[in-house]
């Protein structure tokens, strides 16, 4: 029996490996809607727009808590709560850029296999034909050309006015 109790106890045990199946709490996202939101996001902090906003409301915070009057003043001189912003928008930033770029890195993937797939596609047909031309180019070498044809028939043609003018003609018959 207390062999039983103890493998209860074992499980429990953090410093024990086993499998143990993790407690975390399902979270069902849409994939594409958010890599699409991370997209945008990181579209628009690259932007010039995203800097002037960052730099009007930066400037405004300090100008805000250096000549406000004191009791109006919420963030003092170290501006401590405006870092606290700066590391919160960074520490949401970076993963987001990061996943828009994975997502561009599996966009030119995509891309560059098909156009891979494209290129060996042209390189056969380009083959092919370039067989095909040359099959074409033996065939014509076997063929008459005009000029021999003309050249033939001129001399078969001289061969019989030559016949004709060499044959005397029929007496008699007028």
């Amino acid at each position: 029996m207390t062999d039983g109790n103890q493998r209860i106890h074992d499980a429990d045990r953090l410093d024990i490996p086993g499998p143990r199946k993790a407690k975390r709490p399902k979270v069902q996202l849409d994939s594409e809607k958010f890599g699409q939101f991370a997209e945008a996001t990181a579209r628009f902090m690259g932007t010039a727009k995203f800097l002037a906003y960052m730099t009007v409301i930066v400037a405004a915070w300090i100008i805000w808590n250096l000549v406000a009057i004191y009791k109006l003043r919420f963030d003092p001189y170290p501006f401590i709560l405006l870092n606290l912003f700066f590391s919160t928008q960074a520490s949401y930033s970076a993963p987001l850029i990061l996943l828009a770029q994975n997502r561009q890195e599996d966009r030119d993937r995509v891309s560059m296999a098909e156009d891979r797939r494209v290129a060996a596609q042209s390189r056969a047909d380009m083959e092919f034909l370039a067989r095909e031309v040359a099959s074409i180019r033996m065939q014509m070498g076997e063929l008459a050309t005009r000029d021999y044809l003309r050249s033939e028939l001129r001399d078969e043609l001289r061969s019989l006015l030559e016949e004709i003018e060499a044959t005397p003609a029929p007496s008699g018959s007028h």
